[in-house]
């Protein structure tokens, strides 16, 4: 396994399950705006190391989800932001720049201290 990616939920906002029926979570740095924060998991921010491409796996507390396609700006979100979108949909053709989508399955409300890691097998 090659981790490309790894971080912590630092704090979880009030308002962040407002979004499980659409089925999307919103990452963003510990840095995020007070306006925007309680929509978030903050999580800390930390470098890329490789390619996120489709195919690999997201690991979010201990559930694992295939990446089924990688928005444009993901990479650059992540690492200078810690901010992108996660959508569970298994959207495989090319969505919004600063989404990750993850294969359409059941999904598990993470935890406050929760890993999330970027990984290939």
């Amino acid at each position: 396994m090659q981790t490309i990616y790894e971080t912590k939920i630092t704090k979880i906002g009030k308002s962040v399950y407002d979004f499980v029926e659409d089925k999307i979570f919103v990452l963003f740095g510990d840095n995020a705006p007070a306006d925007v924060a309680d929509y978030c998991l903050l999580i800390t921010i930390n470098e890329i190391k490789g390619e996120i491409n489709k195919g690999d796996f997201l690991l979010l507390g201990n559930h694992q989800y295939k990446i089924t396609s990688v928005g444009s700006k993901v990479a650059k979100n992540l690492e200078q932001l810690g901010h992108i979108t996660l959508q569970f949909d298994g959207r495989e053709s090319d969505g919004l720049p600063g989404t990750l989508y993850l294969e359409n399955t059941d999904f598990h409300k993470p935890e406050e201290g929760a890993e999330i890691k970027i990984f290939k097998q």
